[in-house]
């Protein structure tokens, strides 16, 4: 026996009847909700029939994904969308029942031990009680492939992108378990299955590495005192052209810049918020950005306050350049103080950290941060050492962070042409061109910073070897897995995200805005807060009953968020914890609620980032949303 390989579940679509079908009908309700359609996963080998018993069938591809429209003596009627069409009826014990539309979506490996699939779930219980996990995991893993072992398979080396390779892992059960270390970790029930009727793609040939480009934007603070900074990191790049001259590496490393500023409404003087200085082009040599650089100066007047709008040069760095011909995406920070908070009515953007965060993981960005601890800010540096740090977490990498002490120009100046010279050599390694004369690691601090940027640039290898070979997830009906990885816990192997359709999306929002509206309107009484909510409910509910004893605030948001295997803070409150919580923690509930909103209206207005289950143009869109994203 051969262990595995990790496939995906089929997106295809239902072969459509012959007969003509009425569109007035909807599907089956699941019992006890008065919105969510029953769904099923149908098994390899079911065939669909005109009625119920009807002795010829059609075969239908395996794994497909359709909505119950009536059961009838062990047989379901079923069609791919909730329009009312059907496509016929198929045996019950054929099909699977997906109550929550919960999916996994592997992390990128680099930095943690792949993610096995065991056969059942008392094996996979034992494993995730045992205080000896690593070593009995790494008993099994090697155990993969014989006969009799309980792995059934692995994920692939390289890695699935669900952003840009849209499959199925779908989550048929969900529990949270406590190990006596105290961390906790999701045991997860799925299937999966092939994307497609087809041989499986081989991995990708490593040669196609030779091909592999990288790309560092530095998204730099260009406020009154950081003229000498900027001067640093011009040279940084400019040190860097030079050793790539007309070597070998010329066509894979680019460089770009963004500037960034505060609010200049009360400041004209300030010239922008934002700009874009320079793009990574891969049609231009790499020395043509010198004279872009050279553009950037100081500001010549302070900004209002000392936090800027760091978010705001991110966003530019992310949405406004074309990353789509680089294998390595790279946006470095360089600021002296913090960034402006989401709720700060002088922010560009109105997105918080970890909003700009979640932007950067769906487009594959890594992101860095310098931190300058000046004199100057000293007041300032623990608020923007916690937001940084937050913003640069990188799974097995750490975060991503470098304070520098004191923030002087020759200090700064050491750290980023140590990131700098890391990123270009974990480029230059990857194609197999190294080039001499990058100075290598020598402090423990720049020993560090190799470390980091290697195992995200592996990160970065395994998502373009992914992509580029069309990794696949493995074989397997029906397992059983952990949401964490067995070397160390506080790693994530699979994230778990619902898929919300538009309309649900858009229901989410408005429930929000709705609880955001009652938050700010009881600021002055926040005994009235419940009180609001469910007045607003209330009158657009479609059982207006049910909320007028609004025992807690996830009564009234969607039926979709029952159950879901994660903590909320918004679900569960109560008008008792509502009123115990004090003023601060309740605006800052509401702020959190607030940035919520502001992310999904991003999620709803990129059409790139939403998918349909059989990859039909016009059919139900749904965006996997993360737990974490969830109010």
């Amino acid at each position: 026996m051969t262990s595995r390989r990790l496939v995906l579940l089929a997106t295809v679509a239902l072969p459509i009847a012959a007969q003509a079908q009425r569109p007035a009908r909807q599907p089956l309700l699941i019992p006890g909700k008065t919105t969510l359609f029953q769904r099923v996963i149908l098994r390899p080998g079911a065939t669909l029939h005109a009625q119920p018993g009807a002795p010829q069938g059609t075969p239908i591809a395996g794994f497909t994904v359709a909505h119950v429209y009536a059961r009838r003596d062990g047989w379901i009627e079923i069609g791919r969308d909730a329009d009312g069409r059907t496509e016929g009826w198929v045996r019950d014990d054929r099909a699977i029942d997906w109550r929550h539309t919960m999916i996994g979506a592997f992390t990128n490996p680099a930095g943690r031990e792949r993610t096995m699939f065991l056969r059942d779930e008392p094996a996979l219980r034992e494993l995730l009680a045992a205080p000896d996990m690593e070593q009995q995991a790494t008993a099994l893993r090697a155990s993969a492939g014989q006969a009799g072992s309980p792995v059934v398979a692995l994920e692939p080396e390289t890695f699935v992108d669900i952003q840009r390779n849209f499959y199925l892992l779908p989550i048929l059960g969900a529990e949270t378990i406590q190990r006596r270390d105290g961390t906790q970790m999701r045991a997860l029930e799925v299937i999966s299955a092939p994307a497609e009727l087809r041989q499986a793609p081989q991995q990708a040939d490593p040669a196609r590495l030779r091909d592999f480009r990288g790309a560092v934007v530095f998204v730099i603070d260009s406020t009154i005192s950081m003229q000498a900074h900027i001067d640093a990191t011009r040279e940084a790049i400019r040190r860097i052209i030079a050793r790539i001259g007309d070597t070998a590496v010329r066509d894979n490393f680019r460089f770009g810049m963004v500037a960034y500023r505060a609010d200049i409404s009360s400041r004209p003087q300030l010239e922008y918020v934002t700009r874009l200085v320079a793009s990574p082009d891969l049609s231009q040599p790499p020395a043509a950005i010198l004279p872009a650089l050279a553009t950037v100066r100081a500001a010549t007047v302070p900004t209002e306050r000392f936090d800027e709008d760091a978010i705001a040069g991110l966003r530019v760095a992310i949405d406004q350049v074309d990353w789509s011909g680089f294998g390595g995406r790279y946006v470095v920070l360089i600021t002296d103080a913090g960034a402006l908070d989401a709720t700060d009515p002088k922010s560009q953007t109105r997105l918080g950290i970890a909003e700009i965060k979640a932007l950067a993981e769906a487009r594959g960005i890594a992101l860095f941060a310098i931190h300058l601890l000046t004199p100057e800010g000293r007041a300032n540096h623990a608020h923007a050492r916690a937001q940084y740090t937050e913003l640069t977490r990188a799974g097995a990498a750490g975060s991503l962070y470098f304070p520098v002490e004191g923030g002087t120009p020759p200090a700064f100046g050491q750290v980023v042409n140590n990131l700098t010279n890391a990123l270009f050599r974990s480029v230059a390694d990857t194609v197999g061109r190294p080039i001499g004369g990058v100075e290598p690691a020598r402090t423990p601090a720049a020993e560090r910073i190799a470390q980091q940027v290697q195992i995200v640039s592996t990160a970065m290898r395994l998502a373009y070897l992914g992509r580029e070979g069309g990794t696949t997830a493995p074989d397997v009906v029906r397992s059983f897995t952990t949401d964490r990885d067995l070397r160390d816990p506080t790693v994530a192997a699979l994230d778990v995200r619902v898929l919300l359709t538009r309309n649900q999306l858009s229901d989410l929002s408005q429930a929000l805005t709705r609880i955001l509206d009652a938050g700010l309107a009881g600021r002055s009484d926040p005994r009235s807060f419940f009180g609001q909510l469910r007045a607003a409910f209330a009158a657009t509910a479609r059982d207006p009953a049910r909320l007028g004893n609004l025992a807690r605030v996830g009564q009234a948001l969607g039926e979709y968020l029952d159950g879901l295997p994660y903590q909320s803070q918004v679900m569960e409150l109560s008008e008792q914890e509502w009123l115990a919580m004090g003023a601060a923690a309740q605006r800052e509930l509401i702020n959190g609620i607030e940035t919520k909103l502001r992310l999904y209206q991003e999620f709803a207005a990129r059409p790139d980032l939403w998918v349909t289950l059989d990859g039909r143009p016009g059919g139900e869109a749904f965006f996997p949303v993360p737990l974490e994203q969830l109010p």
